[in-house]
């Protein structure tokens, strides 16, 4: 396929490169930092940020959140059928 955008160098701005399932967990962090999370069903998301600010967002489902994640913690969130974008 081609990708008539390769040649330009993607912003925080610009659409997600790529993605992953998030499994919440209390010891690990991501495999890598977001760029936004999206939800499948609403709840609430406790994560750790990039800089290491530990916040819980409410969440609906369908949701991108645009956010630096480096970890979500199983405890305290509750959204379901999450999957992390960067």
């Amino acid at each position: 396929m081609a990708d008539q955008f390769s040649r330009y160098t993607p912003g925080l701005e610009s659409p997600p490169l790529g993605g992953f399932a998030i499994t919440p967990d209390d010891a690990s962090d991501l495999p890598t930092a977001t760029r936004g999370i999206n939800a499948g069903v609403a709840g609430t998301v406790h994560l750790t940020t990039i800089d290491g600010s530990d916040i819980t967002l409410h969440v609906a489902a369908g949701m991108i959140m645009p956010v630096r994640a480096a970890r979500i913690w199983a405890t305290g969130t509750s959204a379901l059928s999450l999957t992390g974008l960067y």
